[in-house]
């Protein structure tokens, strides 16, 4: 295995050629006009897992986009790890802000990434570090160093809430039995700093609409006679949370899992610094719940965020109207305990009593799932942790994140097997946002990494 350094750096050039042409390939699940362009994604990254070394590898269709499967059994008796990550990218916009095109991936260099980093839509969520693993997996097969059998599920619809995973991990148990699952969809706490994510909230996603008239009217005329649909959405809005930014919707914190004072120490230790934290962001202040720190309602603590809001006439110059209709995409991260569909009803309920005469409201639900807690007690945390110590010099901290990664929960239910979180993103890798990006050394890193967890889990299990 100490040959993997080597390896790394003589392939270096290739590694990042591959990762940029998958990078260039627009597969925005969300967008119907890129269905094209997802469709060969998922035939590039088949090839990939054949040259990687996978014995079978197929491309299973879903009722939506497909999911390609590989795997390498070369033992049945050995432990087997499925690898799962998505190909799917988030939609690039607002394109204007973006310094180079999304999708003609670019590599500089950065203050935090001086060896370069690579930009582009999809460079670190997830395409950079799912394909750590189909690298990760060539080292193994190539050099004769793979331990235990691989299992691959590589789906094209995560960021559209994983619509059809579910019915095929549910139908396909046999094909992915496994001990544990690897997924590098997170991150780490910094750069030097190892950490291996314990925690995932859940989600809902909603769509509210607001109509009031029926049809569009002169903001004259009808001005202070006719209820607005965006001022009053924008009302029933801000009545979501309270002085203390605490969500309003009676019952949402029924469930909620409150730490004890020596977890939150705990989750305290690990490095922070507020004044770094509001430079990056660039603002004077951090504000969510009282009571809590920053590091606690981004990652413990539920929260309620309107994600886009519209309506009226938005264009070049003015036009005086009183819309017909207002619109607003709402998401809710959970944290464990809280059911996401529990949740979306409590909210429907709520949103629609508090709507004024004058007005009819309609709540769509969208997607969701549940929160996950990994425990740090079973073999796949402790080789996880001694796979970021034996490349990084240090032993990981476990950290809760406040992203969600739905099918989690799922695989669990289904299949039976925990899963570990190796990511190697960093918060300041822009994800969702314009200029994403990924740091080289972040990704080769990863590389390396991967196939110590493999070593260190299937000694663990002998």
């Amino acid at each position: 295995m100490q040959s993997i350094k080597s390896y790394i750096l003589d392939n270096k050039d290739r590694f990042l050629s591959e990762l940029i042409d998958l990078l260039k390939i627009p597969s925005i699940s969300a967008d119907s006009a890129y269905k094209n362009d997802v469709l060969k994604t998922a035939d590039v990254i088949k090839t990939s897992l054949e040259n990687a070394g996978c014995d079978h590898v197929e491309i299973c269709e879903t009722e939506g986009y497909p999911i390609v499967y590989g795997e390498k059994i070369i033992d049945k008796n050995l432990p087997t790890v499925l690898v799962y990550g998505h190909y799917d990218v988030q939609p690039p916009d607002p394109l204007d802000l973006w310094n180079s095109p999304p999708f003609k991936p670019v590599i500089q260099k950065t203050d935090l990434h001086p060896e370069g980093a690579i930009f582009a839509r999809g460079a670190s969520d997830d395409k950079g570090q799912m394909y750590m693993h189909v690298k990760a997996m060539e080292y193994m097969t190539s050099q004769n160093e793979l331990p235990c059998n691989v299992k691959f599920m590589i789906e094209g619809e995560e960021e559209v809430g994983s619509v059809n995973l579910g019915k095929f991990v549910a139908s396909n148990r046999d094909k992915l039995t496994n001990d544990v699952i690897l997924i590098s969809d997170t991150g780490m706490i910094a750069k030097d700093i190892p950490s291996i994510t314990t925690g995932l909230r859940g989600l809902s996603y909603v769509e509210v609409e607001v109509t009031g008239p029926n049809r569009d009217l002169h903001s004259g005329l009808y001005g202070g006679a006719v209820a607005n649909p965006i001022n009053v959405l924008t009302k029933m809005i801000a009545s979501l949370h309270d002085e203390n930014n605490h969500i309003s919707i009676p019952g949402f914190y029924d469930k909620v899992e409150n730490l004890s004072d020596n977890e939150r120490a705990e989750m305290a230790k690990a490095p922070f610094s507020l004044d770094a934290y509001k430079k990056a962001l660039d603002i004077d202040a951090v504000y969510g719940e009282k009571g809590y720190t920053t590091n606690e309602r981004n990652s413990i603590r539920p929260t309620l965020d309107v994600n886009g809001i519209w309506g009226g006439y938005t264009g070049e110059g003015a036009k005086t109207v009183i819309a017909s209709k207002a619109y607003a995409k709402i998401s809710m991260r959970l944290v464990p305990h809280q059911d996401w569909e529990e949740i979306t009803e409590l909210f429907k309920s709520h949103f629609e009593s508090i709507a004024p005469a004058g007005v009819k409201v309609k709540v769509t639900p969208h997607h969701g799932g549940q929160g996950y807690v990994t425990p740090t007690n079973f073999d796949g945390y402790k080789a996880a942790s001694m796979a970021y110590e034996k490349t990084f010099g240090m032993t990981p901290i476990p950290e809760r994140s406040g992203g969600s990664i739905p099918i989690v929960a799922l695989f669990e239910q289904e299949l039976g097997s925990k899963t570990i979180l190796m990511g190697f993103g960093l918060d300041s890798d822009a994800i969702h946002s314009p200029n994403e990006h990924f740091g080289i050394g972040n990704y080769l890193k990863g590389i390396e990494t991967i196939p110590w967890f493999y070593k260190y889990y299937t000694e663990l299990k002998s």
